[in-house]
């Protein structure tokens, strides 16, 4: 039967990390790209191209750093063991960790698209009205901003389900525990199980394709930029 426990595992465990990293990059990515809309400090490049990295830089290099980060030497290493959590390498958590830094622009380009299309008219008339900052955040910029959230959550999502190197370098493939769908095609094909490979390759082309139509979808109608 090809939906073996095997498999089940691997796709409960691919999906269990998209949605945590999707989450997580929400709430960690929302301020990070309304600042870089609106700030006019000289440092917004650089933070700019910090966050930008992941799409450049290899996966490998960026799991390596982390993997030193995260090790029993590195410094998140030295906190996560002083607390009693152990090390986070070859762990759950050491993938979501991995997971938010290597998704991180897919997260903000999209909000900070959406926040800088925000008509700032309608933000002047919340104050007139009384409305501060949170309240304006919440009543007109986070409802004008819905297409970039929605996109945000469906790009991070799904590029996590598709993460391949950064996933085996912090998280090995450890069935069970840090085996996802893309690690386990790896195995598949170096066992030479190709039939099983290819299922769970066609698999993951038609997720793709449906968030490729999503996203086609809800970019219908984007709104020009404000001026």
């Amino acid at each position: 039967m090809f939906f073996d426990s095997t498999v089940i595992n691997s796709l409960w465990l691919t999906f269990e990390l998209a949605g945590f990293t999707s989450l997580l990059l929400i709430i960690i990515a929302t301020p990070i790209a309304w600042w870089l809309s609106f700030t006019k400090n000289r440092w917004r490049y650089a933070v700019k191209a910090m966050v930008t990295l992941p799409l450049v830089l290899p996966p490998a290099v960026l799991g390596f750093y982390l993997l030193i980060l995260m090790g029993p030497n590195g410094p998140i290493g030295v906190l996560t063991q002083s607390i009693g959590m152990g090390t986070l390498p070859f762990t759950f958590c050491g993938l979501l960790v991995a997971s938010v830094f290597y998704s991180l622009p897919f997260a903000v380009q999209p909000l900070q698209t959406a926040f800088e299309s925000v008509n700032p008219r309608l933000v002047e008339v919340a104050h007139t009205l009384g409305a501060n900052p949170l309240d304006t955040f919440t009543s007109v910029i986070i409802p004008m901003s819905k297409q970039g959230f929605g996109l945000a959550l469906i790009l991070t999502f799904a590029h996590t389900v598709g993460e391949f190197g950064i996933v085996l370098m912090i998280g090995g493939n450890i069935p069970g525990k840090t085996q996802v769908v893309s690690t386990q095609i790896y195995s598949l094909v170096e066992t030479m199980d190709y039939s099983k490979a290819n299922a769970l390759a066609g698999l993951l082309v038609g997720f793709s394709f449906v968030v490729l139509l999503i996203m086609s979808w809800l970019g219908r109608n984007k709104e020009p930029k404000y001026q």
